[in-house]
């Protein structure tokens, strides 16, 4: 139970009172209550819904564009390193395994 917890239960539980109050008198200071976030959620779900999958479209797009340039060069790095790894293996000494 303490592995789940991350500690004693009962002092896990403290804490996260503890901590709800504090975030809550900071919320409440905001201006913010329980019910308007639940409707600020509500909002925002509706308004991606409504959007239909044109936001999820764009996301694959940019991703794209991103992965053309950064797997190429993932790649090419991860050859030089491995190409190097075995050049400098051969120059230190210190890596090479002892036979006696």
């Amino acid at each position: 139970m303490e592995r789940f917890f991350g500690g004693k239960p009962a002092l896990v539980l403290v804490r996260l009172a503890i901590l709800s109050l504090i975030v809550g008198v900071v919320l409440a200071a905001l201006g913010f209550s329980p019910l308007e976030l639940i409707d600020s959620l509500q909002r925002l779900v509706q308004r991606i819904y409504d959007m239909g999958f044109t936001a999820i479209e764009k996301a694959a797009r940019y991703f794209l564009l991103g992965a053309v340039i950064v797997f190429p060069v993932w790649v090419v790095m991860r050859l030089l390193k491995v190409m190097g790894r075995g050049s400098t293996e051969v120059l230190d000494p210190g890596s090479r395994n002892r036979e006696v």
